[in-house]
This record gives structure tokens, sequence and C-alpha cells, in this order.
């Protein structure tokens, strides 16, 4: 069986972008919250839809439906962190309990969008073309060169503004010492928002570029918020830089699984890499945070 290894790199590219996307914003959350979001997929499905009614109601151009998608997964973050951090994170056992609500928000929401939207799937518009691009002799479909490059624009920008800015620099204290950042005046609720909003455009994000392949429904975000935990969790968890080297090794995996074995292994195959590298590296390949949280 002759495999296409150009397409195999091209696949494991795009996945490792989106998978990046994702499990940054799982990352950053956990540094500098504390906060494990299991409502992430959520955010996921709801950009999904806002992207989708931005195309049917507003505009088709791929701006609107890009910046309908960033809009409502941003929204949708500020949503979680309204119910699920700023009420709870002066509590006892704040992990556990922030755990269990966003749980119950994610399933909720879900419920939600099952009601308002229906069970049928729906797509969205192709937002970079339907003519392959051509680089260097090599034929590149549009769906994927446009979500490689959104996604690397993207995280590279959230990297600029975490190093650059002034709440940036902000998130970056909370995600090394969020004790020494309170000492000093870092308001934590006002960062929190800010960190759920961006967190949420990411997903927000990933759910627009994954759904010019798959398609958008109410359980859209369950398979990328088990993807954005396993690689966030492979990286070491809170570890930005792991988190983005661990999204592209899945993606390897993945487009290897898929070109070689088949589809229907693709998730053993993950779970067994993802296995050997917490035996090889118990706190992932970036390191976990130097100090737990209570």
């Amino acid at each position: 069986m002759e495999v296409d290894l150009g397409f195999v790199a091209l696949t494991a590219l795009t996945l490792g972008c989106i998978y990046a996307l994702l499990a940054l914003g799982v990352s950053i959350v956990f540094a500098s919250l504390g906060l494990i979001n299991m409502a992430h997929g959520l955010s996921f499905a709801v950009a999904g839809y806002g992207a989708w009614a931005t195309a049917q109601w507003v505009s088709t151009a791929p701006w609107a439906v890009l910046g309908g998608g960033l809009i409502s997964g941003a929204l949708c973050g500020l949503l979680i962190c309204s119910v699920a951090f700023i009420p709870l994170h002066d509590k006892p056992n704040f992990v556990v309990r922030s755990l269990v609500a966003t749980l119950a928000l994610s399933l909720l929401g879900v419920q939600g969008l099952l009601t308002v939207f229906g069970p049928n799937a729906k797509s969205l518009p192709p937002l970079f073309g339907t003519a392959p691009w051509s680089l260097g002799g090599w034929q590149i479909q549009a769906d994927k060169g446009g979500a490689i490059v959104c996604a690397l624009l993207l995280m590279g920008l959230t990297l600029l503004w975490m190093t650059r800015s002034r709440m940036g620099l902000q998130v970056r204290a909370m995600m090394q010492n969020p004790e020494g950042a309170a000492l000093v005046g870092i308001g934590v609720r006002q960062t929190a928002l800010v960190v759920m909003a961006v967190t949420g455009a990411l997903a927000g994000l990933a759910a627009v570029l994954l759904s010019q392949t798959y398609f958008v429904s109410p359980f859209a975000g369950t398979t990328p918020l088990v993807k954005g935990l396993i690689v966030a969790l492979a990286g070491g968890l809170g570890s930005v830089p792991g988190a983005v080297v661990a999204a592209f090794l899945v993606g390897l995996v993945e487009a290897l699984t898929g070109a070689f074995l088949g589809g229907q292994y693709v998730l053993i195959t993950q779970f067994l890499f993802i296995i050997a590298v917490l035996l090889w590296r118990p706190r992932g390949l970036g390191g976990l945070l130097s100090h737990t949280r209570e």
C-alpha cells in the first residue's frame, strides 16, 4: 500500500495546529486560574453555531464567519467564568467544585443547543475557496492550508499578547505565582474574565477551522474536549510550550495511524502515545507547575 507522505505531513500539521489551539486554552486556564475547564468543549460547539448563524443571517464572507466563531467562543468563555469560577474561586475544594460546575454547565449547554438548533448537523461555507493552493509544486487543499495559516496566526498573536501587553503579563504572573500576583494588586476576577474570553476565542477559531471538514452539531465539542485534555496532559498540564509540542506530536500520531492502520484505530494509538509519554515523563513534556494548588 502506497502512502502519500506529503498528504500525511499536511494532515498532521493541520491537526496539530487545531489541537494546539484547544490545548493552549486548557493549559492557560489551568496555569493561571487552577481551573480544569470541562466546559471547553461547550465553547467549541457554541462557536460553531455562532459561525453558522453568522453565515446564515449576516454574511458568508470569511472574515465574518471567523469573527462570529471567535466572538461566540469568547462570550461562552465569559459565561463559564461567571458561573464556574467567580462564585467558587475563594471557596474550599475549588478544584473539585469548579470541575463539577463546568461539567454540569457543559451538559446543560449541550441540551440547550439541542433544544434550539435540533440534532441535525449544520455545515459551514468554504472559507478558503475550493481550488487547491500551489506551494513549491505541492498541491495543498484550501481548507487545510487556511486552517494552518489562521491557527498559526492566532497562536502567534496570543503568545505576543501574553509577552508584550500589560494584561498578558498579569496573566503570566498569575500562571507563575497566583498568591504573589494577588499581593501586588492583580485582580483575580478581572484576570479570570480576560483569560476565559481569550481561551474561548481560541476554541472558537478551532471550531470554525475544524468545521470546514466536519459538521457543526450540539455534540461537536465532545471529541475536541477529550483531544484538548489529553494533549494538555501530554504536554504537562499548565505548560504552554509543552502543549504546543504535544499537539503536533498527537496530530502526527493521528495522521500516521489513519494512513497506515485506519481511522478506527486513531483513539487507541493516541491514548497509547499519551500513556507512553506519562510513563516516561509523569509531569508531561513541558512539566507541571512547580506547586500544587489547593
